[in-house]
């Protein structure tokens, strides 16, 4: 891995590296660049749907309780 991937788990921040060995600097439009894309938009996407899920249990949570109030 690399040393800077090493530092951020030292942060405990969460790092996913992909070694694409024989590319050059502008990889935006290789495939194993959007792949990786395609997994964090998924991830992220993910994430969005159990954030409003959880509001709407919460709202319906303080409708309740205003409801038996």
């Amino acid at each position: 891995m690399t040393a800077y991937a090493d530092a951020l788990r030292n942060h405990n921040v969460a790092v996913d590296v992909t070694i694409a060995p024989g590319l050059a600097h502008n990889i935006l439009l290789e495939p194993i660049a959007m792949e990786r894309v395609k997994d964090i938009a998924g991830a992220m996407l993910c994430f969005a749907v159990f954030m409003a899920a959880s509001l709407v249990l919460l709202a319906m949570s303080v409708r309740a309780a205003l409801i038996v109030f």
